[in-house]
């Protein structure tokens, strides 16, 4: 039957990536060996899931003929379209567990076929999950517990480049498309979006708009927010669609409203997206320091000049030695430029002269001004392990380890402060929690008035147990940041994970109002329920 057949083609149901880039029996033996010495331990692995030995609640509801020819109720689509990527997420999926599978998973080809299909749902009070690459790691696509009948609409059907400006350097795009066929379809008329989040490979540009994604750029244009020219959504009352414009100052932005609402308004079709010519200048540093604190600020002395650097990323200690290779007593600060129309050299000197001044001694030099070939040294480390960290947490499953990371900005003042409070909280959770734990710290982006300090932690739990431990240490993380004065995420979205610190956060007048709004636009309020709020 057409239902039944696969329509997501080559991804694992469990694994982040390609079924043919699961980790082998092999590749999980060397994490676990190299897992048991790091903490003194000896680490029982499983076996990965087997999708036969997988069962699921059977589909409550079924598409009718007019769209069962996009519509699958399949195990495994089913399975792929349960949940995105958290640390829960990646448990239970090992474990071959699915609580709260979609009933109907249905992938529009055509913005017509999409608006059928959320006509449908909404029509038979289900529960609505918009959902592209699925790479969600705040709960963001799960469908809640108690929704008595769920529909996933998958808009990866939707991936085509529909129109391109050269004059404008814009593009009206498909919200369904991945990134990389995003970036293949743009290389023909030489431009880029040049938007990479760490998701890149599983995440679309409709992700990226709603989840407010943060990309390549350390500063300057870092959010997706920055590249959207006009937005077109279908909602249950209807289409939205923003006038085309490169900036505006009538009243509220309607983009700006779109940005950041994480399917809870509307499932967003179409963009124009403002585009550039691919880099043809580069150049990249990477500058030692004796800590932490004279790292942070290089960063902030080099931000405030306005030279703008593309990257401009820091590494505590502990990072730079687990993924940059350097010795566990140096931060590293990663500098690099990049131009379509000028060389960049003279941008680099003058942040290579501020690094230095700060106390940092150069470690890692390549770009159009070196000559000759340049060994790959901690830049290039970095950024491989970078690339590989989401492969790398697959090997990691079924050990009993705790790992995940949280992220938020503070401004400069505030941010040594912050940054003890933080490590001081989660310390004493993972005693608490686990008896020991390693926690390392990056900036991923740096504004002027601030740093998004990414925190990556790491523990052993115990089997079966992992996720309440897991709870108990999040709980601490998001109660440091808010108590610190931090977001509770910098780009890593709301979904249903931090609805308590957004709740915290965001001022009430301003969550009654956004709350009036989906109202207008979703009645019933089947739009990803959960997500944003924690009530229906």
């Amino acid at each position: 039957m057409a239902q039944e057949s696969r329509k997501t083609t080559g991804r694992s149901f469990w694994a982040w990536g390609l079924e043919a880039l699961e980790p082998t029996a092999a590749q999980m033996a060397s994490a676990g060996a190299a897992l048991a010495s790091r903490f003194g331990m000896k680490l029982t692995g499983q076996a990965p899931p087997r999708l036969q030995d997988v069962k699921l609640r059977r589909p409550r509801l079924k598409p009718p003929a007019t769209l069962a020819e996009f519509c699958a109720t399949g195990k495994f689509e089913r399975a792929l379209h349960s949940c995105g990527h958290s640390f829960p997420d990646r448990v239970s999926k090992f474990r071959g567990e699915f609580a709260t599978p979609p009933d109907v998973v249905a992938f529009p080809r055509t913005e017509d076929e999409a608006v059928a299909a959320l006509d449908w749902a909404y029509s038979s009070g289900a529960a609505v999950i918009p959902y592209g690459g699925g790479s969600s790691v705040v709960g963001g696509v799960t469908p809640p517990a108690e929704a008595e009948r769920v529909v996933t609409i998958d808009l990866t059907g939707l991936n085509r480049v529909l129109e391109v400006d050269r004059v404008s350097r814009a593009a009206r795009i498909q919200a369904g498309v991945l990134g990389p066929d995003l970036e293949a379809q743009l290389k023909a008329h030489q431009l880029t979006l040049r938007h990479f989040p760490q998701s890149f490979e599983f995440s679309t540009l409709g992700g990226w708009i709603v989840t407010r994604s943060a990309g390549h750029y350390a500063t300057n244009r870092t959010h997706i927010d920055e590249f959207v020219e006009s937005i077109r959504m279908i909602t249950p009352k209807g289409i939205w669609e923003s006038r085309r414009l490169p900036g505006s100052g009538a009243g509220p932005d309607p983009n700006r409203i779109v940005c950041g609402s994480e399917g809870t308004l509307g499932l967003v079709t179409e963009a124009w997206v403002r585009l550039q010519a691919k880099p043809r200048f580069r150049e990249s540093a990477g500058v030692a320091f004796a800590g932490l604190a004279p790292a942070a600020e290089a960063a902030r002395r080099i931000v405030q000049a306005n030279l703008w650097p593309a990257n401009c990323r820091v590494l505590d200690p502990g990072e730079s030695a687990t993924n940059a290779g350097l010795t566990g007593a140096q931060a590293l600060l990663v500098i690099g430029f990049e131009s379509s129309e000028v060389p960049q050299a003279s941008l680099m000197r003058d942040a290579l002269d501020i690094a230095m001044e700060t106390g940092g001694k150069i470690v890692d030099r390549a770009g159009d001004s070196v000559p000759g070939p340049v060994a790959p040294g901690p830049v290039d480390r970095w950024r491989t392990s970078f690339i590989q960290m989401p492969y790398r947490w697959n090997e990691l499953l079924g050990f009993g380890l705790i790992n995940d990371t949280f992220e938020s900005a503070i401004t400069w003042d505030r941010w040594p402060d912050f940054d003890k409070a933080v490590r001081a909280k989660l310390g004493r959770a993972m005693r608490e929690v686990a008896g020991k734990g390693d926690l390392n710290c990056r900036f991923t982006h740096v504004y002027p008035d601030g740093p998004a300090p990414y925190y990556s932690f790491t523990c052993p739990g115990r089997p079966g147990s992992e996720v309440g431990m897991w709870q108990e240490i999040k709980a601490a993380a998001s109660e440091a940041i808010i108590a610190a004065g931090g977001t509770i995420t910098h780009h890593h979205a709301v979904g249903r994970d931090h609805v308590a610190g957004y709740e915290q956060e965001a001022p009430e007048l301003f969550r009654a109002a956004f709350r009036s709004m989906k109202s207008s636009l979703d009645p019933s309020e089947l739009l990803n329920p959960g997500v944003l709020s924690g009530s229906r």
